[in-house]
């Protein structure tokens, strides 16, 4: 299948927000954001500077972005300033630890984290055969993470969160996203469900407050496993002065 354009000409972005206002029956979206970067060629300052326009206009209350690097974030930035970043963010996927998430934390942007269980393979019940019966059109099975000799790698890492979920009294998916939570700069998560039931398993991840002791076995966890890639532990704990406190979303669909 092919994969969809990722447009952000600024006659798509207004039709596509005023399409929405439509169909949701509203005057103003709360948070509008741009999913991917441009592919088309069209200059990102030529593009959020509709978005600039829109807010303006009070059809969007907060502009974001996701999946920019700094490099866009600044060019955006120098326009009119960016709200929130919704990065792919776990502890397999650790890259935006690096340069994102700071630099967010320095202008006051908010993060919105999504993928936290890494698409279900930071959850309790995953395993190698799961992958073997997914269906030929599921993307995971073309995934790196899910494939060797990444697969093993990820599932030791996920075993090794299981003595710290066992201390806590909570799941391996509820300790992933309190680990993505505790770091400086992450303002929420967005985590995916399909039935209720799932979402018991990782709920009391908003209220998880992991130990200095945990995050370093943690650490410690991912350097044994050479599990994924990024920073391993944050440099200063969440809950200083400048801290924000950190929130969960859930959607009805596969993380």
């Amino acid at each position: 299948m092919k994969e969809p354009s990722r447009v952000l000409k600024p006659d798509s972005i207004r039709r596509e927000c005023e399409a929405s206002l439509r169909r949701l029956g509203i005057e103003r979206i709360d948070l509008y954001q741009f999913h991917w970067p441009d592919d088309t060629g069209t200059p990102v300052e030529d593009s959020w500077s509709e978005m600039a326009k829109l807010v303006k206009e009070g059809k969007v209350r907060a502009a974001g972005v996701s999946n920019f690097d700094t490099d866009l974030l600044e060019r955006c930035e120098a326009i009119r300033h960016v709200d929130s970043l919704q990065p792919p963010f776990s502890l397999i996927n650790r890259n935006a630890a690096e340069e994102e998430i700071p630099w967010c934390e320095k202008h006051r942007i908010g993060v919105i984290c999504y993928s936290p269980m890494q698409s279900g393979l930071l959850t309790d019940s995953f395993t190698a055969l799961r992958v073997a019966k997914m269906a030929d059109d599921d993307w995971r099975r073309r995934a790196s993470e899910f494939n060797e000799p990444n697969l093993s790698r990820n599932l030791a890492l996920r075993d090794a969160l299981r003595p710290i979920a066992e201390r806590h009294g909570t799941s391996v998916s509820g300790v992933a996203i309190a680990w993505a939570l505790s770091w400086q700069g992450v303002t929420g998560a967005i985590v995916g469900a399909r039935p209720p039931a799932q979402v018991d398993g990782w709920i009391q991840a908003a209220s998880l407050k992991l130990t200095a002791a945990d995050m370093q076995e943690i650490a410690s966890a991912l350097k044994s496993t050479k599990a994924g890639s990024g920073p391993t532990i944050p440099t200063r704990a969440k809950g200083s002065a400048k801290g924000r406190s950190a929130r969960m979303r859930f959607v009805s669909t596969s993380d």
